[in-house]
């Protein structure tokens, strides 16, 4: 269960790039790949899929990856997550049932 950083920095190093190919690549600064990979900042779902299509990995486990941060992070310090986590799961039942927004 790999945070999304070091899956994007494990595969940077398993292909030999340096931030800076992969910052031309991406069209992101170098600084903010370094963040992402160190998990200190958060990407935007649009440069999440521009590292999938970069690494040729899966969109939606890198997705996966990434959603799971941003709400563990989230929860990490909050005495309810557990409790939390299991109506936010069944709000988005009810809400893709229901056509809510």
């Amino acid at each position: 269960m790999k945070a999304f950083g070091e899956i994007i920095r494990e595969q940077r190093i398993k292909r030999g790039l340096v931030l800076r190919q992969v910052a031309a690549a991406t069209d992101i600064d170098q600084a903010t790949i370094s963040k992402y990979e160190k998990c200190e900042r958060k990407p935007s779902k649009m440069q999440v899929l521009q590292f999938a299509k970069l690494y040729n990995l899966d969109q939606d486990t890198l997705i996966v990856a990434w959603l799971s941060d941003k709400v563990a992070y989230d929860l990490q310090n909050e005495r309810l997550a557990d409790k939390v986590l299991k109506v936010a799961e069944q709000k988005v039942k009810y809400i893709a049932k229901n056509g809510h927004k």
